[in-house]
């Protein structure tokens, strides 16, 4: 038994011939396994859903409770036994209840890793190395240009910000899952105590992240303030809200991009981003060396991103690098 025996590329995603069951697929299928509830890695329509109980309920809450057929719970470290292999779930610190999908069998293992991040994060578990024999890892800033700074500077040039500019409102552009949840966090971390203000589309997300016990402190509705009562205020919406109606009444608004992709001032531009704020929910170049360096895995599996720098760097490194160039992925929480 080899360990790329356990998975192959199949449905945008992955599949396990002897558990039976697909990892983060394109498409609805009978059994899936999904690392987190992003879009481009959970579906409505599965017959069972399997995730950690955060996934599932996020997942319910996006697409509805009969989503899915039927629905598996599994919390993290929790083994349980799908076909010919034994499945469990180690956290991956990309947002709230993501988890990297370990299958083992015949003493070898892979690990499946999804998205997931490095960095201490107030809002999700922090990202636990698994030793494995396969290592599937994303690649979204997979290129040494990016290094993310530190998050907790980038904070503080968005207070400085909205403090040098007292009469103006500071829209921020973020993701509804994890990326919007995790400014508020890093906010209340840096003092910040008045209300955050929010776009519709991020309300219930949040009140999600509130029922799972993570705090995030006062929030008001911004579609329905007064214009005036968000002079000098933060207000979360999502990027595509920044450029339609919704945007037009807001108060001399100052655009903020929140986003790993900042680090490259055309995209920052293209955002029409006043403030550019590196802060991403996905590991760096540093990060994503280190983690394959970590798992002492010989085969490396890279998908989502710049997949051949990763692969290159492998291969200096007498590492096997396949890419695996699986369609569907997005940039979702970047």
């Amino acid at each position: 038994m080899r360990a790329t025996d356990l998975i192959e590329p199949r449905a945008g995603g992955l599949w396990c011939p002897l558990g039976g069951f697909h990892i983060d697929p394109g498409q609805a299928v009978d059994r899936a396994i999904v690392t987190h509830a992003h879009g481009d890695h959970c579906r409505a329509g599965h017959g069972v859903l399997l995730g950690s109980p955060e996934t599932v309920r996020i997942a319910r809450n996006r697409y509805g409770k009969n989503a899915f057929r039927s629905v598996q719970v599994l919390d993290y470290g929790e083994r349980v036994e799908i076909g010919g292999v034994t499945v469990w779930l180690s956290p991956a610190g990309h947002v709230l209840g993501s988890a990297q999908v370990v299958i083992e069998a015949e003493g070898v293992r892979a690990v499946v890793s999804g998205d997931y991040k490095r960095r201490a994060d107030p809002t999700c578990r922090p990202f636990e190395v698994v030793p494995c024999d396969l290592f599937v890892t994303e690649a979204t800033f997979g290129l040494p240009v990016f290094t993310h700074p530190p998050i907790e500077d980038e904070i503080a040039r968005l207070l400085a910000s909205v403090a040098r500019a007292p009469e103006r409102c500071h829209v921020i552009g973020a993701y509804a899952l994890g990326k919007a949840q995790r400014l508020i966090a890093e906010l209340r971390r840096a003092g910040y105590d008045r209300p955050v203000w929010l776009h519709g589309a991020l309300v219930g997300l949040c009140d999600v992240y509130e029922d799972l016990g993570i705090p995030l402190g006062p929030r008001e509705s911004a579609t329905a303030a007064a214009a005036k009562a968000l002079r000098g205020e933060i207000v979360l919406a999502p990027p595509g809200a920044l450029n339609d109606r919704w945007a037009r009444r807001l108060p001399d608004p100052l655009t903020v991009a929140a986003s790993g992709w900042m680090r490259v001032r055309q995209r920052a531009r293209q955002r029409g981003a006043e403030l550019a704020l590196v802060i991403s929910d996905h590991a760096d170049w540093p990060e994503l060396t280190q983690t394959i360096h970590d798992t002492g895995a010989s085969d490396i599996w890279v998908t989502h991103g710049a997949e051949d720098g990763l692969i290159h760097w492998c291969a200096t490194q007498g590492l096997h690098g396949q890419a695996l160039r699986l369609v569907g992925r997005s940039d979702a929480g970047e």
